[in-house]
């Protein structure tokens, strides 16, 4: 039998066991988790429906019957994930992402097609059936707020919002009534979403541009250049502001934004390894053998020049989260009542001057913790990918 620890790992795979060696890297990847953790199981930790309730002699779900197409989405491919990834490590990698991507797909299409939640959410109806003996028994959420709740039933109007921290809302409230504890989880999904979607886009963005720029050189380099330089002279939180003034505010639009207008230094990454590697043995080999030029180009050379680009994609994650957060922040980024740390922190200044410290103490350790989480990611992940580096240590 093979002993397992003979077994040789690839050059990237062993960078990323470094990666995952170093101390600032776990305390990272920990941290990334938790948010992770929060965004895809929201609704099972912050939600005003009860997961489970007995009302008459019958069971139901409320939480159930109130999932979105965002709360399925997140579920299922969490799950898929872990299987694909976690449990069928036999298969090729490509296999294995080839269906992951056709399960997301599938995910996106049926939610939006049979996943209808109520129009109209009335938070308090439970709390309301509990008041008056309706409800046999119950199983609430950790945090039974929803971050839309402004919790109209219990409305003092000596005691107006926001509330500071108190034994039923451990972050106190926010100026309309929602529960920061609430707010703060179901932020995670924006934080999350910008990070990766945004990052993606740029990634695919730059990889195609620098890939083609490197590899055919001449003209096509001249051309794709001038591109970059156009592209990287555009400020992107002034485009931000200039869209969102203009247009109506969109999360879609905000990721799209950022990532069509970051991919220039993915571009000169995988220009400058495409140059290197495309006079190499092994492509020269590919291209004798009669292989197609995508296959030349996207199945041999770019898997050997994505390094880089793994270090540029976890600093680019920071940098996007930062964007949104600014946005919020200015009073631009998302429309009033979505979850979002910055906009909390556009709510730390009341209207007569007064700093309510809840408001800009919490979502502003959460969006430090999360971008230095990815600072230290990307800082790992160059030593480990750096030979000098990793040699040195």
């Amino acid at each position: 039998m093979r002993d397992e620890r003979t077994v040789p790992r690839s050059w990237l795979a062993r960078a990323m066991l470094d990666t995952v060696g170093k101390t600032s890297a776990r305390l990272g990847l920990i941290w990334i988790s938790v948010i992770a953790f929060c965004a895809v199981f929201a609704p099972f930790l912050a939600n005003s429906y009860p997961i489970l309730v007995k009302m008459n002699g019958h069971w139901s779900s409320p939480m159930a019957q109130h999932f979105t197409p965002t709360d399925v989405t997140l579920l299922v491919v969490t799950f898929a994930a872990i299987v694909l990834f976690v449990f069928l490590q036999r298969f090729r990698l490509f296999a294995r992402l080839s269906a992951f991507a056709a399960i997301v797909v599938l995910t996106i299409t049926l939610s939006l097609l049979f996943v209808h939640p109520p129009l109209t959410n009335v938070f308090e109806q439970y709390r309301d059936l509990a008041k008056s003996g309706d409800v046999q028994w119950a199983l609430d959420a950790p945090i039974p707020y929803s971050p839309g709740d402004h919790l109209r039933d219990q409305f003092d109007p000596d005691r107006p919002h926001p509330w500071s921290p108190n034994s039923a809302h451990r972050m106190g409230t926010d100026q309309f009534g929602a529960d920061i504890s609430s707010h703060m989880i179901h932020a995670c999904r924006v934080a999350m979403a910008v990070g990766f979607i945004s990052t993606g886009i740029a990634m695919f963005i730059g990889i195609f541009i620098g890939g083609l720029m490197g590899y055919f050189v001449g003209l096509v380099d001249l051309l794709g250049m001038r591109l970059v330089e156009i592209f990287g002279a555009i400020p992107t939180l002034y485009l931000l502001l200039a869209f969102v003034s203009v247009f109506e505010r969109n999360i879609y639009v905000i990721m799209a934004i950022i990532g069509a207008t970051s991919w220039v230094g993915n571009a000169r990454f995988v220009r400058a390894e495409f140059l290197k590697l495309r006079g190499q043995d092994f492509v020269q080999a590919a291209i004798a053998s009669g292989l197609k030029l995508r296959s030349v180009m996207f199945r041999h050379v770019l898997p050997n020049a994505l390094a880089p680009l793994l270090v540029s994609a976890s600093f680019g994650i920071a940098s996007a989260i930062l964007a949104e957060s600014v946005l919020s922040f200015l009073g631009l980024g998302l429309p009033v009542g979505e979850a979002s740390w910055g906009a909390l922190l556009n709510q730390a200044v009341g209207a007569g001057g007064a700093f309510q410290w809840w408001l800009g103490t919490y979502p502003g350790i959460a969006i430090f913790l999360t971008v230095f989480a990815y600072n230290l990611i990307g800082e790992a992940l160059r030593d480990a990918l750096d030979p000098k580096l990793r040699g040195a240590g």
